[in-house]
């Protein structure tokens, strides 16, 4: 395990601006979302992404091709063995961009792809009145980096996940072919590994399979 700017190895868990530690539980809170923001959430065009972070609205473009193609294939090696049970312990919920509505305001996030212990979510679905968001923070968020989301990915999002306590957080760069897998200690993200090209890895919370890189680069 090793350090980088603001994601520390056990034996050194110091502060940065960067990874800002969780803000502690506070009951009282009733900080919300400006309504021009809510309202302009709710207008995004179709075509874009839309999230709200920490009060501001981000909006994205439709995620380019590297990019879409990584994310599907991740998805697809992951939920046949922890979401069906298919060559794999079973016993996740595994879905792509899932609306998430975390905390008071609250945020707005749509992660790549994340994954809730079937224990904590046992019903993906809901009933006919489930909302189309999900207000129950996963236990595992994907982020497929580009140009254009790497700030916000590194930035706001990880903050976010460390505060709701989300236990792990993969970060996969499709141009650099790098996979980087954290764990939330504490308040802080530690980098747990680093991989790239074509190693065949393990990488937490899934290591009950080995998982082939190359399977995510290729053409």
């Amino acid at each position: 395990m090793r350090s980088v700017s603001g994601l520390h190895s056990p034996g050194d868990m110091m502060k940065s601006p960067l990874m800002a530690p969780r803000r502690p539980d506070d009951p009282e809170s009733t900080e919300r979302n400006a309504p021009s923001v809510e309202a302009a959430f709710q207008a995004a065009p179709e075509e874009m992404v839309a999230e709200i972070l920490d009060g501001e609205l981000h909006l994205s473009p439709r995620p380019a091709r590297p990019h879409a193609k990584a994310t599907s294939l991740l998805g697809t090696l992951l939920t046949m063995p922890f979401w069906l049970g298919r060559g794999g312990p079973g016993g996740w919920i595994i879905l792509d961009e899932p609306e998430l509505h975390l905390g008071p305001r609250p945020d707005k996030l749509v992660p790549d792809i994340a994954g809730w212990r079937r224990e904590r979510l046992p019903d993906a679905v809901g009933g006919e009145d489930a909302p189309a968001h999900y207000d129950l923070a996963p236990d595992w968020a994907c982020e497929v980096l580009s140009e254009r989301t790497r700030r916000r990915d590194k930035g706001p999002k990880m903050r976010i996940y460390a505060r709701e306590g989300v236990r792990h957080l993969w970060h996969v760069d499709p141009l650099a072919r790098t996979l980087d897998i954290f764990r939330l200690q504490g308040s802080d993200w530690l980098l747990v590994h680093s991989f790239s090209g074509e190693e065949r890895v393990r990488a937490e919370p899934f290591e009950a399979i080995e998982l082939e890189l190359a399977l995510l680069w290729s053409e």
